[in-house]
């Protein structure tokens, strides 16, 4: 599998990341997973201390341990545990910050991170502290880069404008293009793009015209939209996931798509959509039959 590089990091992601918020809970189940990841070449796992209450990243680390010097680990940080365990809050404070980072290298079973993102993120929030801290736990060794989870352009822009940060994880598929217009941004800022929902809910994926005439609608488009849409990528010369993942893979910005997996079965053919070289034409038509719009909500 093809690696890119990570921003101006020197870190090497893999094309396809594992999403590891679907793993299983049983660590054997959640293991034949991520063994699958390994045997073909995916060296870019993701996961968050809020997953699972924190025994997604326990799984993870015990999966990894034993592969830690030829992966790539990150983690999420910024939403916080009620004592009752029932619910979170927002926290990106450099107190939280400080003591989940120690949390999560703790579950996680290892002495650093190379990816720390901040998870979410509001106007609202001290970003110069936010960014003062994981500055200060790169100095110390406990994070090689850093990076933030967002849909919200404004905090998006902020952040990147004021940071050396090396990632953004953000939704973007085929259906969900909104995140286009921040591009250049990203590339001016030297930061890469991590996504999420590359199939769109599994809308871009062999099924994806039985979900849709299942659904109501996703996103703007209407029930009848999305079917007629879906139907049209369908009549391309190429599996539809297999456009889903090279549409998204055409962009230079892009670094790596985080594909999630409940059972290895998934995670392989995810993989076989990725082999499938789709041509440039190809890409062009699903773009032309796919709407490109804009975020309007979170704008300065």
């Amino acid at each position: 599998m093809k690696k890119r590089q990570l921003g101006k990091s020197d870190i090497y992601v893999s094309e396809i990341g594992l999403g590891c918020m679907s793993l299983p809970s049983n660590q054997i189940d959640a293991d034949k997973i991520i063994q699958v990841a390994l045997e073909n070449g995916i060296n870019y796992f993701d996961t968050a201390d809020l997953y699972n209450k924190g025994e997604n990243e326990k799984i993870v680390g015990n999966a990894l341990k034993s592969n830690r010097q030829n992966i790539i680990l990150a983690t999420k940080v910024g939403n916080r545990l009620n004592n009752s365990g029932d619910g979170w809050s927002w926290d990106p404070t450099k107190e939280w910050i400080t003591d989940a980072v120690h949390a999560s290298l703790k579950r996680l079973q290892t002495d650093y991170i190379d990816v720390y993102q901040l998870h979410g993120g509001t106007m609202e929030d001290n970003v110069e502290e936010v960014i003062d801290t994981m500055e200060s736990l790169q100095k110390e060794g406990l994070i090689r880069e850093y990076g933030i989870s967002s849909i919200r352009p404004n905090v998006i822009d902020r952040f990147l404008r004021k940071s050396n940060a090396v990632s953004v994880m953000m939704q973007y598929s085929l259906l969900d293009r909104r995140p286009e217009e921040w591009f250049s941004l990203l590339e001016d800022h030297q930061a890469s793009l991590f996504t999420r929902g590359t199939v769109a809910k599994g809308f871009l994926t062999a099924d994806g015209l039985n979900r849709a005439i299942k659904t109501k609608d996703y996103l703007s488009y209407t029930q009848k939209d999305l079917v007629d849409t879906i139907e049209k990528l369908q009549t391309l010369e190429a599996p539809i996931a297999s456009i889903a993942l090279q549409f998204v893979l055409q962009r230079k910005v892009t670094g790596s798509l985080i594909i999630g997996a409940s059972n290895s079965e998934q995670l392989l053919e995810s993989i076989e959509a990725y082999k499938q070289q789709v041509p440039d034409t190809i890409l062009l038509k699903a773009t032309e039959i796919t709407k490109q719009e804009l975020y309007m909500e979170h704008r300065v």
